[in-house]
């Protein structure tokens, strides 16, 4: 009955899923980044050769963080951001703390500094403050903030598809919300907009990701039922695979209830006919 479980589960989230949806198209960009643009280059490679600071000063490169055998989620941002990074990675922390899976053991978190002029002092403080955020033991190494020259920042977001700008009048950086979930060979696999990431949502895309490493036999069920819908910034039912497994729950169930009143029913006829064939031996003689 595991699978008829399984086909519930699927309609609840469903049902839960359809009600958030309307909110999240609902939601406007800031007239600031209007005119920026995400091009999605999914299943290209990053440029892991590039090199940046990391928060303790050591020179690194980009494939450093992909060597690990589980998924990267990548962002860029910037410390002195004076709103859009500060939601977006409150945000990202809160959905990662519902997530049973920890930094540094099921997955990897990197943000970038768009900013060159950010030293790895700065980075650091960034990075401490979203750790104590996140308050979960043992999973510092999981968490890495860089920064680094223009050339290595601008040739990572041409590749990641993320335009940004300087904005002179108000010195401050102009950027998109949004994250990149990667594969552990530095591939891009998913991007999730906007400054809400429920638990599902980055579920999901991690256990795509990992092409099924990490997570549970009903995790990926459930990403075998749903797809990522790019219009509302969530993973979406998807209608002919719920009903795929929805019909073969159905035949699952009707043979398990009716093969039993079946061979019940057989039995019976045997039964009976037994009885009939002995009453007319016995009335024969």
């Amino acid at each position: 009955m595991k699978l008829f479980q399984f086909f519930i589960l699927t309609l609840l989230i469903w049902s839960s899923s359809m009600m958030t949806v309307q909110a999240q198209r609902m939601e406007k960009a800031p007239k600031s980044i209007e005119s920026l643009d995400v091009i999605e280059h999914l299943e290209s490679e990053l440029p892991l050769e590039l090199a940046f600071q990391d928060s303790s000063g050591e020179q690194v490169k980009l494939g450093d963080y992909f060597q690990k055998d589980r998924p990267v989620i990548l962002s860029l941002n910037y410390s002195n951001c004076p709103m859009l990074c500060s939601l977006q990675l409150t945000a990202l922390v809160r959905g990662l703390k519902e997530l049973e899976w920890s930094a540094g053991q099921q997955y990897e978190f990197l943000s970038v500094s768009i900013d060159p002029k950010e030293t790895y002092q700065r980075a650091n403080l960034t990075k401490q403050k979203y750790f104590k955020e996140y308050n979960r033991a043992g999973t510092a190494n999981g968490w890495h903030f860089l920064c680094g020259k223009q050339a290595a920042i601008t040739k990572l977001a041409e590749a990641m598809g993320v335009q940004y700008k300087y904005v002179e009048e108000r010195q401050e950086y102009a950027h998109p919300a949004v994250l990149l979930v990667c594969t552990p060979d530095g591939k891009i696999s998913r991007y999730l907009y906007g400054v809400n990431f429920p638990e599902q949502t980055l579920k999901l895309a991690l256990v795509e990701a990992s092409e099924g490493k990490i997570g549970t036999t009903i995790d990926r069920f459930l990403l075998f039922c749903f797809h990522y819908d790019a219009d509302s910034g969530r993973y979406a039912p998807t209608a002919r695979n719920i009903m795929k497994i929805g019909g073969f729950a159905t035949v699952f169930i009707l043979t398990v209830v009716l093969i039993p009143y079946w061979r019940g029913r057989k039995g019976r006829q045997v039964i009976e006919s037994t009885a009939s064939q002995t009453m007319e031996t016995t009335e024969g003689s």
